[in-house]
């Protein structure tokens, strides 16, 4: 939010260049007010929808709105929007270990990673949690690429996940237990195999036969 005035404001788009929007009195929220300064402040991050463009002027006139977002899209927004800080100051890092400014790593890594994730910040996770192998064919510079990998272990918080379950395992065969111990220990050389080089765990447990407790945790 750039400038308030009684009409409305003026406001500076971040993810359009920083283009300058006006976000009219009549656009600002459902509530009443009297004042703009009652729901607006200079500095203020607000999430906007674009509502109409003016392609003819030169920057483009912009009008958008704050009474048209729902809570929930605000909400997701601002959610993205601090992953995308949190990436960019990663990529700084990078730039400045690289001498060279954010603008290229964006150009020859960042921007890459948000073509096949979709955001920044989620290719970093994978960067974080399965090394240079989440960039294949990518075309990433080796150099970039590595020093990424060691920022996106060294500043991205992997969060683990814990799956549980209560399997029932039975046998009538005369040598049933021993069925059932190479059951359950094929289970967890199969996910061991399938997931190896990789932090997933499995365990089972016994709760009293015929009755196992499965656990898997990974990122």
């Amino acid at each position: 939010m750039k400038e308030i005035f009684d009409y409305g404001a003026y406001v500076t788009l971040d993810e359009y260049r920083g283009y300058r929007a006006f976000l009219p009195w009549s656009e600002i929220t459902a509530r009443h007010f009297k004042d703009v300064k009652e729901v607006l402040r200079e500095g203020q991050r607000v999430v906007a929808k674009v509502i109409r463009v003016d392609r003819t002027k030169k920057p483009p006139a912009i009008d958008v709105s704050t009474k048209k977002v729902s809570e929930e899209e605000r909400r997701d927004k601002m959610i993205l929007w601090k992953r995308a800080q949190k990436a960019h100051n990663v990529l700084e890092v990078v730039a400045k270990r690289l001498g060279v400014g954010v603008e290229t790593i964006y150009e020859k890594a960042g921007w890459k990673l948000e073509d096949r994730y979709r955001e920044i910040m989620r290719g970093l996770e994978e960067l974080a949690i399965r090394g240079e192998d989440a960039a294949a064919g990518l075309g990433i510079d080796e150099n970039i690429l590595k020093i990424l990998v060691e920022e996106a272990r060294r500043h991205v918080e992997i969060k683990r996940v814990s799956i549980s379950g209560i399997i029932t395992a039975k046998s009538r065969a005369p040598d049933g237990i021993k069925r059932i111990k190479d059951l359950l220990g094929g289970m967890i050389d199969e996910v061991s195999k399938k997931y190896s080089g990789s932090n997933v765990k499995i365990e089972i447990y016994t709760l009293g036969a015929p009755r196992y407790r499965l656990t898997l945790e990974g990122t």
